[in-house]
Parts: C-alpha cells; structure tokens; sequence
C-alpha cells in the first residue's frame, strides 16, 4: 500500500488528468497552437494507482493525502469519523471574536447548517510561502488570518463558511489532516508517511 503527502500548490486540479482526459504534460508536447490543459495531479506525483482522499479546490492550497488504501481511504472521507481538518484562511477586514461565533455554532449554507467548527484568529499572520499569483489586495480594506477547524467536507465549504458572516476569503491554506501537516514540504513537494503515521492513521479510522 501507499501513502502520499502532497502540498498542492495554487492552481492544480484535485486529479490526475483534466476534463478530456488528457494531462498537461501529455498536451504540452502538441503544437503551440494548441489549448494548454491546466495543471494537475500528473504534473507533480509519478505514482500510479493512488487516488486523492478527499478533494481540495483548484484555487484552495495545502496538504492532499493519497493513497491505494481503498478500505482507508472510504472511511477518512466517511463524516461519520469526524476527521479534523485544519485551514488557514485569508479574510477581507478583520473579525472580532463575536463575529467569528456564528462559524463555532454552525452557519446555514446551501440550505443546511455546517456543523460547529473551530474558528479563530491567527496574530501573527502565518508564515506561509507566497502564493503565485498573489492574491488581489484592496488598498483600502485591511485583511486578516483565521484558524478554523472543520469536521467534514461540503463543497466549497470554507469560502461559503466565511461568506456566510460577512469575511469573503482571499487564500484557503490546508496545513493539517488530523495530525499530519505540512512540515518539511514545500509547494508541489510529496513525501511517503511514516510507518507510524500510517498506524495513526488507522486507529483514527476504525473498521465500522
């Protein structure tokens, strides 16, 4: 079995080809001419047979685990389990306490209420590498960083999240999945776990 760590970068498709089928290293060796498929998961991990757990959006960054693990990899993705997931997230203005509450107790988004999540303010802002392309600053509107902590995995939820209190998201960082994070990776860099992170992994997940 394997077991991937991958910092996705900015900009790179949760999959291993684009709509029609075809990677971007595959399309880049067709004429000039022709329409440069984006990047993804191809681009960075020469490893065949493992497949994402779970999914991070083409414009979300951060940590991506892979596997072949069919059995492992069912019950990460199963909400049932409560696997936490840790974001950093850029907002527009900055938050107080009191508005930041709505994301502890649940917020409704696409006609269902999220579940409580942890949600707090990072002072200093983390120090993360830069995102290419940087992200559209507004002179006059000051921005700021939250931590928060979710127990599932709707589509979009974190920007849909933010939104709901008033606090669009400018950068979505993934830096944990329960206790694996992205220490000693940079963007587009992959790593094997350990033995003992494998192990952590599964007592974390059960067999139902």
């Amino acid at each position: 079995m394997r077991y991937l760590l991958f910092y996705k970068p900015y900009d790179v498709l949760t999959q291993f080809t684009d709509g029609d089928g075809l990677s971007h290293q595959a399309t880049s060796k067709a004429s000039a001419s022709s329409h440069m498929q984006r990047r993804t998961l191809k681009d960075f991990i020469a490893v065949a047979g493992v497949y994402p757990v779970g999914r991070l959006d083409r414009d979300s960054e951060g940590l991506l685990l892979l596997t072949d693990d069919g059995k492992l990899q069912h019950r990460l993705t199963d909400p049932k389990f409560h696997h936490p997931k840790t974001y950093w997230v850029q907002v527009e203005r900055i938050p107080t306490v009191t508005e930041l509450e709505p994301l502890q107790r649940g917020v409704m988004i696409q006609r269902r209420r999220t579940q409580p999540a942890i949600a707090t303010l990072l002072f200093p802002a983390p120090d993360l590498p830069p995102r290419d392309p940087p992200i559209r600053y507004r002179k006059t509107v000051p921005t700021a960083w939250l931590e928060i902590i979710l127990t599932e995995g709707r589509n979009r939820q974190v920007r849909r999240m933010t939104a709901a209190i008033g606090f669009p998201t400018l950068r979505l960082v993934r830096v944990a999945i329960g206790d694996l994070t992205l220490k000693g990776l940079a963007p587009g860099e992959w790593r094997e776990l350990t033995p003992d992170e494998v192990r952590g992994l599964k007592r974390r997940s059960p067999s139902p």
